[in-house]
């Protein structure tokens, strides 16, 4: 099984579009960190003295490598779905395009071991995205602005020592992997229903987008449906910067994630063993 799942790396990583996201990182994250260096620093600590100068007496620079890690985790979380549907939904569909679907099943291997190995190659994949975001933001903003300690603007003012913050942002990372194993796991799935690349990832964002407008739209037929889509459930690396953190919240919200990130999996290997190669 070991020796399967690091073939399928190889091949994963050998492909260039795996390493489109990791590009995206690596180029983004520096620009916004000589953007807010040139001149987003002197609008971040203008806009904590608006808004707290009343309450608080705010002197020096607030801003650091941490703060800067957490506007870049709100702001980029966006984009990384997109970035991990790019390679799960290529990870079956992708061998059905090229051609290579019926030589991999020639082999003596089943067609539910095929499908295990790429599904977790593909969460290793999404673990490693996601860790090197937070090594990209958490490294170069200790380089560009420094440490200390970390101010969160979310429901009031919260002042994390700097040592407890940066346990709080390996968390959120954390938590942000096991969101994102969802995503993957949804792309995996179109990825099994499809014979093309294109689809999978369209597929996956349009669910992405149509969970995301049922979850934040005032209706109460939507308010019903709610607590049943995953992505009422993906923000939940936020708990990491609550005080105190809610361990409750996040327990129910990685087991809905889990229970997600399953049963996509099971749908997947359900659909595959039907699917027929032939034609």
């Amino acid at each position: 099984m070991f020796v399967l799942i690091k073939d399928e790396l190889i091949k994963t990583y050998a492909r260039w579009r795996t390493y489109i996201g990791f590009i995206a990182i690596g180029i983004l994250v520096p620009l916004f960190m000589v953007a807010v260096k040139l001149q987003g620093e002197t609008l971040i600590n203008q806009q904590a003295m608006r808004r707290f100068q009343e309450l608080f007496i705010i002197s020096g620079n607030i801003t650091n490598g941490l703060l800067v890690s957490y506007i870049l985790m709100n702001t980029l979380w966006v984009h990384v779905p997109f970035l991990v549907a790019l390679v799960a939904g290529e990870m079956v569909s992708g061998e059905a395009t090229g051609g290579t679907i019926r030589i991999l099943l020639t082999r003596p291997v089943g067609r539910t071991k095929v499908i295990w190995v790429k599904f977790v190659a593909t969460m290793i994949y999404t673990v490693t995205l996601v860790g090197f975001l937070g090594l990209v933001c958490l490294c170069l903003g200790s380089v560009f602005f420094g440490r200390g300690d970390l101010l969160v603007f979310d429901r009031g003012l919260l002042v994390i020592p700097q040592a407890e913050a940066w346990m709080r942002l390996i968390l959120a990372y954390v938590l942000g992997m096991w969101c994102m194993c969802v995503v993957a796991s949804l792309a995996f799935f179109f990825s099994t229903l499809v014979d093309n690349a294109i689809g999978p990832i369209i597929g996956t964002m349009a669910v992405l987008f149509g969970f995301l407008i049922i979850s934040n739209t005032p209706y109460s037929l939507f308010e019903k449906i709610s607590p049943y889509l995953f992505t009422n459930y993906t923000d939940v690396w936020r708990c990491a910067f609550s005080e105190p953190i809610p361990w409750g919240q996040i327990a129910a919200s990685a087991l809905y994630l889990g229970t997600y990130t399953f049963a996509f999996f099971m749908v997947s290997v359900w659909w595959f063993r039907r699917k027929d190669i032939l034609t």
